[in-house]
């Protein structure tokens, strides 16, 4: 690896630049004094490295644990180390307008606290989310009560949409993979969690989301809220579906959202979400530097540390818009050639003058799975060798492989020899195979937990460092069992979108020999939907007025009502005509999601 200047102080000297006052202790809980944030934790930081983490690792991970209120410029705060994310406050002529409120409805409370403690009981007039992923929205209602408030929520175009898509439609696998690259139950420590690269871990307090009441749908739109000015950049496809850049003219400062940030980001999560465009990732830095760089004395993020200084934020931007094009130039470039996703990320380097540079290190993303994702954006998961159409499933292919070597006794063997000569990488590959093919196997999921074990402390990424712990942990210790988080999300979904949460849930061979209709009228919305359940498929769609009279059970009911029928399965006190035994049948062949899916062993 190419030497990193650790005698660099710079981002340490950013970081701590414009300090006020900190959250003393720094730890946040709910109402029942459950603990949902401990920044405390990571207070090992500031003793010696030791040797189960990476110095590029812990070096970042000191960055991201600095905790407390600090002001980028006149007029605009950040709080910081009391999420994932940073909020951003902007003083106005009334209030403060709240940027991007955390995960939880209690850190952002308390981060909102800390900013009146030094800055005084200013209201929130005003509330924007830079994109829709949850650690930008999640905590809403910690700054807002909807009921009280009537102040404008800004937001990009499509938010709604890609909020539901990411957070709720494939939601309990994310969340258990998600378990995985957060170490969400490893604890922090030198030997657990020491950061995830973007910053300390998320909190596990209360999520929510308050709906916009006003869309950014353009490049150059303006708008003020409570005196402030705010000029948009559209940045749709990049680090999230839905995201937006903005200027504030006045305060001559630029929000970057999450898409120039302290380190390489990714280009899909490990947790899953949808592939991101890396090409037009790039392209946007670009037009950020030609629209706002020669109006802005500082840059701040949604994530880390700002950046201040004309010169220093052109390279800024400039490093990291060229990160993303050379990820995917290569990528494009080496997969015309025929090399599959693999092989790719397993030969292409940064060039030095990225490779050397704090701030395209690969602490949350990577260069590995990144270059495997553009990949999977263009080609798919298919690598265009037949072989690969049609393979076993884990399970059975590990059963093959043992067999062929030579029974588990012989893959321990050579799996142990690998990772004395320091191959752990394919020790992992063949006591994984041991593993799936006799999971009751105690001396293998130990001889596979160790070699994890050595992968992570050995990891640069923080997200990688997770897995592989938190894969030595579930592999020693079992799966830490979790319940499905409820949210106040749920009541924010549109009905079309509730009826989608319905539709992934039909188990479609048990459900192959059913066919239903129902119609549903909402009297507090004025809309009236038609549901069919045929061939295993439960399809939907709005209608005009009144059931058209050929419905099996029809409904009359509130949104309010639909939710309450979902989360308990009954309609009990509900108006309807029809038989009322076939929403039985619906509810009959519905699954439930498992929060506890095994990942590390069949």
């Amino acid at each position: 690896m190419t030497e990193l200047d650790y005698g660099d102080k710079t981002d340490f000297e950013n970081a701590d630049r414009g300090f006020v006052g900190k959250l003393t202790p720094g730890t946040v809980r709910d109402d029942a004094g459950r603990v949902v944030w401990d920044i405390d934790a990571f207070a090992f930081l500031e003793g010696e490295r030791p040797d189960s983490v990476h110095p590029s690792l812990w070096r970042q991970s000191r960055l991201c644990a600095k905790q407390g209120l600090y002001e980028v410029t006149e007029g605009v705060y950040q709080v910081r180390g009391l999420d994932l994310s940073n909020m951003t406050l902007i003083e106005g002529e009334r209030g403060v307008v709240v940027i991007d409120p955390l995960i939880s409805a209690e850190t952002a409370a308390a981060a909102l606290s800390l900013y009146r403690e030094h800055r005084g009981e200013r209201p929130v007039t005003g509330l924007l989310y830079t994109h829709s992923h949850i650690d930008h929205f999640g905590g809403a209602l910690g700054v807002i009560d909807p009921d009280e408030d009537d102040v404008p929520i800004l937001a990009p175009e499509g938010f709604m949409e890609h909020s539901v898509v990411e957070n709720v439609y494939a939601g309990p696998a994310m969340l258990r993979r998600g378990m995985y690259y957060s170490g969400a139950n490893l604890g922090a420590g030198t030997s657990g969690v020491v950061s995830m690269g973007l910053g300390p871990t998320v909190s596990t307090g209360t999520p929510g989301l308050v709906p916009p009441t006003v869309d950014i749908t353009r490049t150059g739109q303006e708008e003020v809220v409570d005196g402030v000015r705010f000029v948009f950049q559209m940045t749709p496809g990049t680090e999230a579906p839905s995201e937006m850049n903005f200027l504030l003219p006045e305060h001559r400062a630029l929000c970057m959202a999450e898409k120039a940030t302290h380190n390489m980001h990714n280009i899909l999560t490990l947790r899953g979400a949808v592939v991101r465009d890396a090409r037009i990732w790039s392209r946007y830095l670009n037009e950020a530097i030609q629209l706002f760089a020669a109006r802005a004395d500082v840059l701040f993020a949604s994530h880390h540390w700002p950046t201040w200084g004309r010169e220093n934020i052109v390279r800024l931007l400039s490093e990291q818009r060229d990160l993303y094009a050379y990820m995917h130039d290569q990528t494009l470039r080496l997969l015309n050639q025929g090399l599959t996703g693999a092989e790719i990320a397993e030969d292409l380097r940064l060039p030095e003058g990225l490779e050397t540079v704090w701030n395209t290190r690969g602490y949350y993303g990577s260069l590995s799975h990144n270059v495997k994702a553009i990949y999977q954006r263009y080609l798919g998961w298919y690598d265009g060798n037949p072989s690969s159409l049609w393979e076993h499933t884990q399970t059975e292919s590990a059963k093959r492989y043992v067999d062929t070597i030579g029974g588990i006794d012989a893959v321990m063997a050579k799996a142990r020899e690998y990772a004395d000569d320091g191959d752990l990488r394919f020790a992992a590959q063949l006591l994984r195979h041991a593993v799936f093919a006799q999971p009751s196997n105690t001396d293998a999921k130990e001889l596979l937990a160790s070699v994890y074990q050595r992968l992570g402390e050995g990891a640069e990424n923080a997200t990688w460092r997770n897995c592989y712990l938190t894969g030595a942990s579930e592999l020693r210790d079992g799966v830490v069992h979790t319940d499905l988080a409820s949210s106040a999300m749920a009541t924010m979904l549109t009905v079309t979108q509730l009826f989608d949460t319905v539709s992934i849930r039909v188990d479609g061979p048990k459900a192959a020999g059913t066919s239903l209709v129902i119609d549903w009228t909402f009297t507090d919305l004025g809309e009236s939907y038609r549901t069919q359940l045929s061939n295993g498929a439960f399809v939907h769609w709005p209608t005009e007025g009144e059931s058209a009279g050929d419905a099996d059970l029809t409904f009359t009911l509130t949104k309010a009502q639909l939710l309450q029928l979902l989360a308990n399965g009954s309609a009990d006190g509900l108006e309807h005509s029809g038989d009322p035994g076939v929403l039985g049948k619906l509810l009959s062949v519905l699954d439930e999601p498992d929060p506890n899916f095994a990942i590390i062993t069949p």
